[in-house]
This record gives structure tokens, sequence and C-alpha cells, in this order.
């Protein structure tokens, strides 16, 4: 039952994403280790950009601390690409805990979704 409540959740967020061609996409990915995210132009289908938390120099840091520095990372690389705007996909995860901690990185960094 929640693998199909996920399911539903990532099919209604990317047909939402999906539909806006004139940004790019912030794909997020969460394992239990480490979280990804990468910026995908969907009408090239090429990816743009790609942190992970691997790059981050911060390594004491709790989970929560560690992916808003690395939504303040890939804000800073996005600036350097000349990206401002994205469309966030948070694909099959709720926007809560790390997730949610990226994206206000992100925001904070100066990327607009």
């Amino acid at each position: 039952m929640k693998s199909k409540t996920k399911l539903l959740r990532q099919k209604r967020i990317r047909s939402k994403v999906r539909l806006n061609v004139q940004r790019p996409r912030l794909s997020v990915f969460r394992s239990n280790k480490y979280i990804y995210a990468q910026i995908i132009d969907d009408v090239k289908r090429e990816t743009l950009l790609g942190v992970s938390e691997k790059d981050l120099t911060v390594k004491t840091a709790g989970r929560l601390e560690k992916a808003k520095a690395l939504g303040t990372l890939l804000a800073k690389k996005a600036a350097g690409k000349k990206i401002s705007n994205v469309v966030f996909d948070k694909g099959a995860y709720k926007f809560h805990g790390r997730i949610k901690s990226l994206a206000e990185g992100a925001r904070e960094g100066g990327l607009k979704f």
C-alpha cells in the first residue's frame, strides 16, 4: 500500500512539473545515506548540473544541515551557469525533513521555484 501511494504521488508531481518547459527541473533523490540533486533540461534531455552530499566539505553536521548546505551549494553552482528559475521535482518524497531542508537552502542561495 505504501509503495502504491508513493507511485501515485510521483506520477501526480511529474505530470505537473513536466508541463513547464520554460524552466529546468530540480530533481531530488534521497537514499538512506546521501541526498542528490540535479538540474535537468527536459527539452534537450540533458542534465545541466548535479550535486550530492559527497561534494560537501562539512562532514560533521547533521543530516538536515547537510541537506541545507547542499541546497546552497546547488544554488551557487546554478548561479554560475546563469540558472535562476527552476521547477522543484520532489518525486515520490513528502516535502518534509531533508527534502524540505534542501529546498530551503536552494531558496536561500538564490534559486526561485
